[in-house]
């Protein structure tokens, strides 16, 4: 996998949110053009996108925002059970103190902070554009 795309209105805390869990922004491009219409089949793409990657540089994100045409289909509180991408887990060293960051930026916690036997401490946190973001505290 090269990386997933995440379509999001405000790209700045986005951006925040996603270097808050450790990744690395790139630079902030436009793109926009017939290639960009052809490819993702739609008519007068103007976006910006921002490429965040993980710090051992085998994972990415990128975040887009659509100037035109308009975005469509906001459902921010989706549950975890809705059909289609729910989810990108991230493995992080202290899950309590990740959540606390992450609520710096607008991270809410949509159940608890649980427990899977002696091996990970798991929750579910909902970020930018509404995307759950899951994260993983590995015990041993």
């Amino acid at each position: 996998m090269d990386h997933i795309g995440i379509v999001v209105d405000d790209l700045d805390a986005a951006v925040a949110f996603f270097t808050e869990l450790g990744m690395e922004a790139g630079g902030r491009m436009p793109v926009q053009g017939q290639w960009v219409d052809h490819v993702v089949g739609l008519d007068g793409v103007e976006v910006e996108i921002v490429m965040m990657r993980t710090p051992d540089g085998h994972g990415a994100v990128e975040l887009t925002k659509f100037h035109a045409p308009e975005p469509i289909g906001r459902e921010e509180a989706a549950p975890p059970n809705t059909l289609g991408l729910r989810r990108v887990m991230f493995a992080v060293d202290d899950i309590r103190d990740t959540v606390d960051r992450l609520r710096a930026h607008g991270g809410e916690l949509i159940g608890e902070i649980g427990r899977f036997e002696d091996l990970f401490l798991l929750c579910y946190l909902r970020g930018p554009a509404g995307i759950i973001v899951a994260l993983a505290e590995q015990l041993r």
